[in-house]
């Protein structure tokens, strides 16, 4: 049977596939204004959130939860700078290296053990990369480089997550990275702001709200279980973006993206299935 943990990972990979679909909309809208508006709504949720259930909102260990919100904010702003341009599966793809960075940085911040034979599956994975942009003229080395940066700076973040579960309420988690992003956001946005028009704002609203659930439940799932155990579970994340991509922005792939999508998710299944051979032997 499926795990608490994994329930909320699934649920949490969703959330943050709509929400990347909502960003994707307002691709002219710039990043960090993006960022802003995300900040904005759901600092305000967090916020009414704590009030209502009578929890402080600062939290024990702040150290902690200041990083866990400055690298959410370093990789929340490279991949919305993929997503903007690049094609959505291969953006979402590319970010989702994190659970490789999840897993190697856990061995130093939360001392989780690390065997040889994950390292070759995580080798698999960035082959995977290449190969995404090896014959897609979509993904600038730029986007490359950003995607990248997004996943490390996320599994900084998972392992900060996995370091205050003991100490800290799901939701205080949450409101820290909007708490840190929206001052950061604000001095960004007052160089470079662009009016939304229309839809503009129903999107920039929907990208809050997703991010809020999707936030949520991905903290639950940290706090529930051991982050190399159940992040890996992400991958779904890349079969709702190449369906929603190809419905709603007729995006397609060239072949080596799509082996480099295999590789990529390959590596990281591999992963998945070795933590609970270790883990079943372990028990008997």
């Amino acid at each position: 049977m499926i795990s608490k943990g994994a329930q909320y990972l699934l649920m949490a990979t969703f959330f943050y596939s709509l929400m990347n679909v909502s960003v994707k909309f307002v691709f002219h809208i710039p990043v960090m204004e993006v960022v802003f508006f995300r900040s904005l709504i759901c600092v305000t949720a967090s916020f009414i959130h704590l009030k209502i259930i009578h929890q402080s909102l600062w939290g024990n260990n702040k150290p902690a939860l200041i990083l866990r919100g400055l690298f959410g904010v370093i990789s929340m702003s490279a991949f919305f700078f993929t997503l903007q341009e690049a094609p959505l599966a291969s953006a979402v793809t590319i970010q989702y290296l994190s659970p490789i960075f999840t897993i190697i940085l856990a061995t130093f911040i939360v001392k989780e053990r690390t065997s040889l034979i994950q390292y070759l599956f995580f080798v698999i994975s960035f082959i995977g990369v290449a190969f995404i942009k090896w014959d897609d003229s979509r993904i600038s080395m730029m986007h490359l480089i950003a995607g990248i940066t997004s996943a490390f700076f996320s599994g900084l973040s998972y392992n900060l997550i996995r370091k205050t579960a003991n100490t800290e309420h799901p939701m205080v988690v949450v409101f820290y990275l909007p708490l840190i992003a929206l001052p950061i956001s604000i001095v960004f946005t007052c160089f470079n702001f662009v009016m939304p028009e229309g839809t503009d704002w129903v999107f920039l609203f929907l990208a809050g709200a997703f991010t809020q659930l999707g936030q949520t439940f991905m903290t639950m799932a940290l706090q529930q279980e051991k982050a190399g155990s159940i992040v890996n579970l992400q991958y779904a994340g890349m079969i709702f973006s190449m369906f929603l991509g190809f419905m709603i922005f007729r995006e397609t792939y060239p072949v080596w993206s799509i082996a480099g999508m295999i590789l990529i998710v390959g590596g990281i299944i591999g992963n998945v299935f070795y933590t609970r051979y270790i883990k079943n032997r372990r028990a008997v």
